[in-house]
């Protein structure tokens, strides 16, 4: 594996100062995974670094770049709708930069589609590219030609590449890149490429960076956290990254994504019930409950083998909480296999589940297979996993009633005068504050539930970096 450090393409700023007459604007758009996300500040810093100040209105861009997401037809149709809406723009402006990245750009027949059917589209490249982004796009201006890169994969990893983080208190780390898996339905391991592992050193400085800047909560991302030190020189393993990291002293709180249940080691459970900086929250998508099902879909274990895993982490950890990914409608899949899906979320009892309707992704296996349950049963299949998993979230959002808890405050809620706050275990409480609290830590108590949202009341607030106290005990 490569690894890369970035450095500032200073002749693509000067290609960039000599074509705009005034600092030209930036609007970026990512849709997907929170690994897409991350790429996405990604790409503004390095526009940044360049000379591009970043703006949220497609009008005043003079480039718009769409970082895409291909894991579902519908995200793609998406994409597709709003890449033909600017074409107006365009035509307004024949100096805007229209440009296409991400995962969808790493399909070649994707590619060919822009190439034909959007003559107004000026720059696609794929995943592995941020990097080289100023040198694309200076060479688009200095050709006044298309720049459409065909998709390639490089198996390196760059660091240091500037960033441009949405948030101000939540961050994303990545701590690897790629997936090795190959489940029949997904696309991912062939848009991204196979998995490369980022140094514990280089994570560790990022992570000390974070955490110095007052970041209070950091999910670490990989396609699958758990296979986290393959390659490596050096033997560590995603618990002992998680040790690792919980050593830098602060106040703040871990979360990770995406946990293969395969590889999600009783290790890995005993790290996170003895480390207080990690969330009690386990997202660990199980995505059938059948044996049958998850062979054809190459997850490689067991239903059985899961809520084993499940079993044991209920007894380490006191309070862990359970969210899944569940696909319905799997090619061939029978209602013998979906009602062990549904007996599988009846015995687990998932706080969360996000469910998905099975979407056919041309290059993977499960494209070829044979399909015969119609979507309308598919659509009555779903309608009853949500009634099934409701009746079970509802009831335990509701037993929380009473408590006092601390949450991260992230939002500003629904209803006027109210903030929202995420618990330990990933729920959302929604309470009266003033959005002057966004960022903080505060003690919640929970008088109620309205379905899945937890309502509270502002018990007190703990003090900010520069020691004021925001609010006081309200209860």
């Amino acid at each position: 594996m490569e690894k890369l450090t970035y450095s500032h393409d200073s002749a693509a700023a000067e290609t960039l100062a000599a074509y705009y007459e005034t600092p030209p604007m930036a609007y970026v758009r990512s849709y997907g995974c929170q690994q897409n996300v991350n790429d996405g500040e990604k790409i503004r810093g390095v526009l940044q670094d360049v000379g591009f100040g970043l703006c949220d209105s497609l009008e005043d861009a003079d480039l718009i770049l769409f970082n895409t997401c291909a894991v579902r037809e519908h995200a793609e149709q998406r994409v597709f709708g709003n890449i033909g809406a600017l074409k107006k723009l365009k035509e307004q402006n024949p100096k805007l930069v229209i440009g296409v990245c991400g995962c969808m750009a790493q399909q070649p027949h994707i590619v060919e589609k822009l190439r034909q059917s959007y003559p107004y589209v000026d720059l696609v490249f794929g995943v592995d590219g941020i990097d080289r982004l100023p040198a694309m796009l200076a060479e688009r201006l200095r050709r006044g030609k298309r720049y459409l890169q065909m998709p390639e994969q490089r198996n390196a990893v760059v660091e240091e590449l500037p960033i441009r983080r949405d948030s101000g208190f939540r961050a994303w780390l990545p701590i690897m890149y790629g997936c090795d898996n190959f489940c029949t339905y997904c696309i991912v391991p062939y848009v991204r490429g196979r998995e490369r592992s980022r140094e514990p050193g280089a994570i560790l400085a990022e992570f000390r960076d974070l955490v110095a800047n007052g970041y209070k909560e950091i999910t670490l991302l990989g396609q699958n956290v758990n296979s986290y030190g393959k390659g490596l020189a050096q033997p560590v393993d995603f618990a002992d990254l998680l040790n690792l990291l919980c050593e830098v002293p602060g106040d703040y709180q871990i979360r990770f994504m995406t946990s293969h249940p395969k590889d999600a080691s009783r290790k890995l459970i005993d790290t996170i019930a003895a480390q207080p900086h990690l969330c009690k929250h386990i997202h660990l998508p199980v995505q059938s409950g059948s044996d049958r099902v998850l062979q054809q879909m190459n997850r490689r274990y067991t239903a059985e083998q899961y809520k084993e895993l499940v079993r044991y982490a209920r007894q380490k950890i006191p309070g862990v909480t359970f969210s899944s990914d569940i696909i319905v409608g799997f090619p061939g899949e029978t209602e013998e296999d979906f009602s062990a899906t549904l007996d599988l979320v009846r015995e687990v009892g998932y706080m969360q589940l996000f469910t998905f309707i099975y979407s056919k992704r041309s290059g993977t296996p499960a494209a070829r297979m044979p399909d015969p349950v119609t979507h309308g049963e598919k659509t009555a299949r779903m309608e009853r996993l949500l009634r099934v998993q409701d009746e079970y979230a509802f009831a335990a959002v509701a037993a929380m009633a009473g408590q006092t808890v601390r949450v991260l405050v992230e939002a500003a809620g629904r209803t006027p005068g109210t903030c929202n706050g995420r618990l330990d275990n990933n729920l959302v409480v929604e309470f009266p504050a003033p959005e002057s609290l966004i960022g903080q830590w505060a003690q919640v108590r929970l008088t109620g539930s309205r379905a899945a949202l937890l309502v509270g009341k502002l018990a007190q607030t703990e003090e900010t970096d520069d020691g004021r106290q925001k609010a006081d005990d309200r209860t």
